[in-house]
């Protein structure tokens, strides 16, 4: 016998759900009080009640629902693969692929997987086009190594106002081989960009690295900071 299960709610509506279902207990509590209020203390479990239900109203407040759902609010996401073979034809773009899957899986959304030739210019141009008005994080993949046409970090560079270091230090140690990427993480507007490698293994196992830290740097970003 078949059985089917309810949709699950995206995200963002997770966290409506959530405050709308709070805001309602708060709501009847409050009734229930006011009531208790009218008719007085009448045994030691409506005394305790009465003790602890203002404290319970001010923790429940709009303040405090608020930040209990806001982290469950979803950052926005774009991948860029830069690959020579992948725009000519001749390879597949499985890293692009996996860093979206890898992205929603730890609960962005992905909005845009973007595709440029290898070079600074052509980097660069792309990162600009992806970034402007956009706040949430873009992820390139391919063209961090030695060869001659990986110059993804330059051209990253290029658009960047601020770089951020630690991040794209902790991305090289998750593997040995990770000391050979030249990748790079920075800021430009509201939009944080991060360099992983070519490799659908390396491209995926260097953002998960960070992917902990980056919905709390993206708010920070866009002066939205969360509990720290």
């Amino acid at each position: 016998m078949c059985t089917q299960s309810a949709p699950l709610l995206p995200l963002n509506q997770l966290s409506m759900a959530c405050r709308q279902g709070l805001m309602s207990l708060v709501g009847r509590a409050t009734v229930a009080y006011r009531l208790l209020v009218m008719i007085g203390p009448t045994s030691g479990l409506v005394n305790v009640f009465f003790h602890i239900m203002p404290t319970l109203m001010a923790w429940f407040s709009s303040d405090i629902v608020a930040a209990m759902t806001d982290d469950l609010s979803p950052i926005l996401a774009k991948v860029l693969t830069v690959s020579d073979g992948v725009v000519y034809g001749t390879r597949e773009d499985l890293s692009g692929a996996k860093l979206a899957e890898a992205l929603e899986r730890h609960g962005f959304i992905v909005v845009e997987r973007g595709l440029t030739a290898d070079g600074v210019d052509n980097v660069a141009q792309t990162l600009i086009r992806m970034s402007d008005n956009f706040a949430g994080v873009i992820v390139s993949t391919g063209g961090t190594g030695f060869a001659p046409r990986d110059q993804t970090p330059e051209g990253t560079r290029q658009v960047i106002e601020r770089e951020a270091p630690g991040l794209a230090e902790a991305m090289r140690l998750v593997n040995p081989l990770g000391r050979l990427s030249r990748g790079i993480v920075g800021i430009r507007g509201q939009a944080i960009i991060c360099n992983t490698p070519g490799s659908p293994k390396g491209c995926v196992e260097q953002i998960e690295a960070i992917v902990d830290v980056l919905p709390h740097a993206v708010r920070l970003l866009n002066d939205d900071p969360t509990k720290h």
